[in-house]
Order: C-alpha cells, then structure tokens, then sequence
C-alpha cells in the first residue's frame, strides 16, 4: 500500500506527534522527518512551531539526553559528541549547555578506564606504540588531547611504582 499523494493537515500533526513521542528528536531530524513526507516548506514550519508550542520538540532537552547518553553507553568524549550535534544542526549554546551536564569526575573516570583498558590490551606491544595506539583509540573516541595526555602520564607513573 503506497501512501497518500498529500496528507491533510491533521495527518500531519498526527504522524509528526506520533514521531516525536517515539523518542527525543532535534529539529532537523523533524523536518526531514515532514519533508520526506511530501509536505511544503510552510506546513513544515507551521508543523514545528506547533510542535515545540506543546512540548513535544525541544532541542535543549534532546542535546542533553543525546549528550548524556552518548556518553554513558557508547563511551563518548566531548569532541565526538560536539560533532555529532553539529551534524545534526544543533546551535552551539545549545551544545554547550549539553555538554555542561556531563559529570566531570564521571568523564575523567571513564577516560581514564577506557585507557587502562586499552594499555592493558597492549602489552605485547612495545611502549611507545603502546603509548602512541591508545592515545589514537581514545582521540577515535572523541576525548580530547590534554585529557588523553594526562590519562596516558597516570599510566605510565603508575607502572613506574
């Protein structure tokens, strides 16, 4: 069964309700959500206005779950986040509203755990290329430079003791 050549309006908040109750969504994510739908510029406008009215779309809240969430399951650092939400088309203050919500104990606890583990599976390896294969795991992950530094300098004075 192929879809209606043209959705009436109120098919349209349906399905557009229906989408953004499912999950947290961002506003370009909506919108190509409506336009793939075959709706015109000026109803999808209308579509988002209405949906951020009730609630149902607000980009702060997404980018802080999308941060938060990013973080605690796939492991992410600030740098991968940052990029992602700019993918998506999220405004910078909004980004760095997102990211202020990441704990910074927890982060750097996380780092350092992801870094441990890594060096830990490399101890076949020579040293440097130890060194040289976690930083690269960990900036893949999206941590940033100094942090990776310091995570890796903990490591090696902690096998020094």
């Amino acid at each position: 069964m192929q879809k209606p050549a043209y959705l009436t309006a109120e098919q349209a908040w349906e399905k557009a309700r229906h989408y953004c109750n499912y999950r947290e969504r961002c506003h370009f994510e909506v919108k190509e959500k409506l336009f793939s739908l075959g709706l015109s510029k000026k109803d999808v406008e209308m579509l988002v206005s209405r949906l951020i009215e009730a609630d149902l779309l607000n980009e702060e809240r997404y980018a802080i779950l999308f941060a938060g969430g990013h973080f605690r399951q796939k492991k992410w650092g600030r740098v991968k986040i940052i990029h992602a939400l700019r993918q998506k088309r999220v405004s910078e203050p909004i980004i760095r509203r997102a990211l202020k919500e990441l704990d910074t104990p927890e982060y750097a606890a996380s780092l350092q755990k992801l870094a441990t583990t890594k060096w830990q599976s490399l101890s076949h390896e020579q040293y440097i290329n130890r060194q040289v294969k976690t930083a690269a795991f960990l900036r893949q992950r999206g941590f940033e430079p100094a942090a990776i530094q310091e995570a890796i300098a903990r490591l090696r004075s902690s096998k020094k003791d």
